[in-house]
């Protein structure tokens, strides 16, 4: 059988539709490469978000050039964003590409690439509008316990600094019926925690004309039984209304966390970004969030030095960062990227001055995170223990977890007790605090579940990925550069 590898790069969105890139490959008979094995097939599913998403992808194409070149019959496959945008100047700058596919048909993938092979040429389809809505794909998911669901694809905003919306279209919006049977086949399988997943999920509706319906599908997952845990990411500011923070509270599986970008504390830049929200709305948003769920974790997304920033308006946004006391943030230094309005604005900032800005910008939320962090210490918290979230658990003998504000947790199991697996729920008692995670090294009890008894089924079946990867984390935002990979933070359409 032919072995296949998938590598994605960017937001949750990408990291949903590899799932929906794995089930279409092992529907189509190809397996998974063990881990350090030569794939196949190699497909690249890429984001272009950032600067140096074209350097990242065109400098691992060329890295496999002399491998495909002494393995017959291997294929690459290109797909995303990036190649949304790119189209056919994918072959030409790498001819030895074999498939080139966009957002709107990752369900074309094995035709594409069964075409390339009999007919000995590079194959790009490129569609401008979706074909098929992602979720009625087959599906490889990584996780057993946690499992991401669309509820919309495409985005109506048009921020200058973002691509995204050109490449993904305008929002299509799933029906609530469809959303609901997925969520429900889900519990039936193990899977206790959900992720809703849209560029702008607080938008949901828009299609239908129900401007409620985000806050009815989230009382509506409430009603799941076996459904422990519901999270949703990204929400705009602008759609952020009340109905929803009351549905969050009142509903008991919907977890006190929220992911809400920002991107600036200036009312100035925020208008060049064309957000249309301003400072004061959005620290009202947050209070009224913290009055509703007093314990709440809020993430965010910030970008430095977006054109004409002033030291006035960058102060704005450190400001602004003291007054939320965010938990986490995915910060970024401002990149053109071609297409956007921001691209050809004057006053662009100079690098010196950004990174200058972006190391203050870290450290102050580096020292806010720490703060909120120590006021957990002492808690007990109930912890989804993960598969790979802690690389260097083995290290130091300790399992790692989600607590239910999406806090990482690094947790100790005494010697004699019982050890819980992934999916199981360890409640445990906080004993440290650093700015991106918790440790608790005093253990409490075990809930095994359903989700536990998954993935200990899994453990044993034949697998068709012998060289696996760790689990998709569906953990909050880190602070700093973010890599070129999976992330949780959401693109900058957010």
């Amino acid at each position: 059988m032919r072995t296949y590898e998938v590598r994605t790069y960017g937001c949750q969105m990408n990291v949903h539709d590899s799932e929906r890139l794995r089930g279409l490959l092992e529907d189509a008979g190809y397996v998974r490469a063990p881990e350090g094995d030569e794939a196949d097939v190699v497909v690249f599913n890429t984001c272009a978000v950032r600067e140096n998403a074209d350097n990242k992808l065109y400098g691992n194409l060329g890295h496999l050039a002399p491998v495909k070149a002494r393995k017959p019959g291997m294929q690459i496959a290109v797909g995303g964003c990036l190649a949304q945008k790119d189209k056919a100047s994918i072959t030409r700058k790498a001819p030895w590409v074999d498939v080139v596919f966009g957002t709107h048909n990752i369900g074309s993938l094995p035709v594409l690439l069964e075409r390339a092979r009999i007919e000995q040429e590079s194959q790009v389809e490129i569609l401008e509008s979706l074909e098929v809505f992602p979720s009625t794909l087959p599906t490889r998911r990584e996780s057993p316990y946690s499992a991401w669901v669309s509820v919309s694809v495409g985005c109506n905003n048009t921020c200058t600094f973002c691509i995204v919306p050109a490449l993904r279209g305008r929002e299509k919006d799933r029906r609530p019926g469809e959303i609901l049977s997925e969520v429900e086949a889900l519990v039936g399988e193990g899977v206790l925690e959900v992720t809703l997943l849209g560029q702008n999920v607080n938008s949901y509706g828009v299609e239908f004309g129900d401007r409620y319906a985000f806050s009815k599908l989230l009382r509506a997952c409430g009603e799941i039984d076996g459904l422990e845990r519901v999270r949703f990411t990204s929400p705009h500011p602008r759609d952020f209304t009340a109905d929803v923070i009351e549905a969050m509270a009142e509903t008991p599986n919907v977890m006190p966390s929220l992911h809400m970008p920002l991107q600036s504390g200036s009312d100035t830049v925020l208008k060049a970004m064309r957000r249309s929200y301003r400072r004061d709305r959005y620290l009202k948003i947050i209070e009224d969030v913290r009055a509703a769920m007093p314990d709440a974790a809020i993430t965010t997304d910030i970008i430095v030095g977006f054109p004409g920033e002033t030291e006035e308006d960058f102060q704005g946004t450190l400001d602004v960062v003291r007054q939320a006391r965010f938990a986490g943030a995915f910060t970024f230094q401002y990149s053109k990227r071609p297409g956007t309005p921001a691209e050809s604005m004057t006053d662009q900032v100079p690098r010196d001055v950004v990174q200058e800005r972006y190391e203050r910008l870290v450290a102050l939320q580096d020292d806010m995170a720490w703060a909120e962090n120590k006021q957990i210490v002492g808690r007990s918290v109930e912890v989804l223990v993960a598969e790979g979230e802690g690389r260097k658990d083995a290290a130091t003998h300790r399992l790692s977890g989600r607590a239910a504000d999406n806090r990482l947790v690094h947790f100790a199991v005494p010697e004699g007790a019982e050890t819980p697996r992934p999916g199981d729920m360890a409640t445990v008692e906080v004993t440290y605090a650093a700015p991106h995670h918790l440790v608790a090294d005093v253990f409490g009890a075990v809930r095994r579940t359903r989700a536990g008894d998954a993935w200990e089924r899994a453990q044993g079946a034949p697998a068709p990925s012998p060289g696996s990867a760790p689990g998709v984390m569906l953990g909050m935002p880190t602070i700093g550069a973010q890599p070129m990979e999976p992330a949780v933070g959401g693109c900058q359409a957010g």
